[in-house]
């Protein structure tokens, strides 16, 4: 039985506030960064659905504090 690097993950979040899963021992792809957390895929699965409570991107989000009413 070998251990894969694939069985390592790492969360990523893109500048829309979206949240990635994504294999640890391959490069950042471009426009995403490290959250910091790293773990399995169920830990990171965890950790993102803890985090990422809001699925819209952030541009689509409604800004609070805006003074507008629609």
């Amino acid at each position: 039985m070998s251990h894969s690097p694939a069985a390592h993950w790492t969360v990523l979040v893109n500048d829309e506030d979206q949240h990635a899963l994504h294999p640890a021992h391959l490069p950042t792809p471009a426009g995403w960064h490290p959250t910091g957390f790293t773990g399995t895929e169920d830990a990171c699965a965890s950790w993102t659905d803890t985090h990422w409570a809001d699925l819209r991107p952030l541009s689509l989000r409604p800004r609070s504090g805006s003074g507008s009413a629609g």
